[in-house]
């Protein structure tokens, strides 16, 4: 692969997790704004009902959800990304329709005032009461973003801690230019270091063939040894724990296990032959 490729397709990962999360405040608010949308088409019928006259538009006011709609870096964002923000009408009425019967709107309603921590509330209670558990949403999620069945339960926390300071996030940039750094070095140091982190690791396999090993394992365990040698600002202890994680989550049942005695070992041989001299590595590309 020619240098500067993997960077690109790194940087194109991180711009579809943006993308996802945009759309989730974007639907968000939508859903919030559709009761002004619902008063005013069941006012317009030809007979309305005393019922279709007082439909609450108390929702549509939320403040917290105005504070998101009328920050600039949300108005850029929905500006810049009007066809991507594109969304199903039917289905932004059917999860409104399903809001405005559930306990929680009606006690939402009710009360004439505007606690700040009952608007976070019920803006929290559609993302994750209305949203996320709907599975024609979540379908719609999977059909319009490929990325939804990895970054989805990041997001639904990323989309939680955007309501509770929503100024707080560039929505441009989600990813700070350090952290976008460091991603990019570590991918670039994984690859080509490739060799220097085999050395380490196959000696510890033991009766388990390289290449017999789960992909992911071993590229998690790359990874990790790549921060051994050359990230100075993490502590080995970090690593291993990090990749643990990484491998329960992503791998399979004994991966966990498995990376972290390969990466402990590799880290103890280290430090016992007084190698643990961390060298920050810029990588060519």
């Amino acid at each position: 692969m020619k240098p500067g490729v993997p960077a690109k397709l790194l940087e194109k990962q991180f711009d579809q997790s943006r993308q996802l999360f945009v759309f989730l405040v974007y639907f968000l608010t939508e859903v919030a704004r559709y009761a002004e949308k619902d008063a005013k088409n069941k006012a317009s019928k030809h007979l309305p009902t005393q019922k279709d006259l007082e439909v609450n538009t108390k929702i549509s006011g939320n403040e917290l959800l105005w504070k998101i709609v009328e920050y600039p870096s949300f108005k850029l964002v929905a500006e810049q990304e009007k066809t991507h923000l594109v969304n199903d009408p039917e289905l932004l009425r059917k999860v409104y329709s399903e809001l405005v019967n559930t306990e929680q709107y009606q006690s939402y309603i009710l009360n004439a005032g505007r606690e700040r921590k009952d608007e976070k509330e019920i803006l929290e209670f559609i993302l994750t009461d209305m949203m996320l558990p709907n599975e024609e949403f979540t379908g719609f999620l999977e059909d319009k973003f490929t990325n939804w069945d990895d970054d989805g339960e990041m997001m639904n926390q990323l989309v939680i801690n955007f309501l509770n300071k929503p100024h707080a996030y560039n929505l441009q940039e989600l990813l700070s230019p350090e952290k976008w750094e460091f991603a990019k070095t570590l991918l670039e140091t994984t690859l080509e270091k490739k060799e220097v982190a085999l050395d380490l690791i196959k000696p510890k396999l033991k009766n388990w063939e390289p290449d017999r090993i789960a992909v992911l394992d071993m590229l998690l365990m790359r990874m990790g040894v790549c921060e051994f040698l050359f990230f100075n600002t993490i502590p080995p202890k970090v690593t291993i724990n990090e990749y643990i994680d990484l491998a329960k989550e992503y791998s399979t049942q004994q991966s966990g296990q498995f990376v972290n005695g390969i990466l402990d070992n590799i880290h103890k041989d280290l430090v016992r032959e007084n190698k643990m001299h961390k060298v920050a590595f810029k990588p060519s590309g």
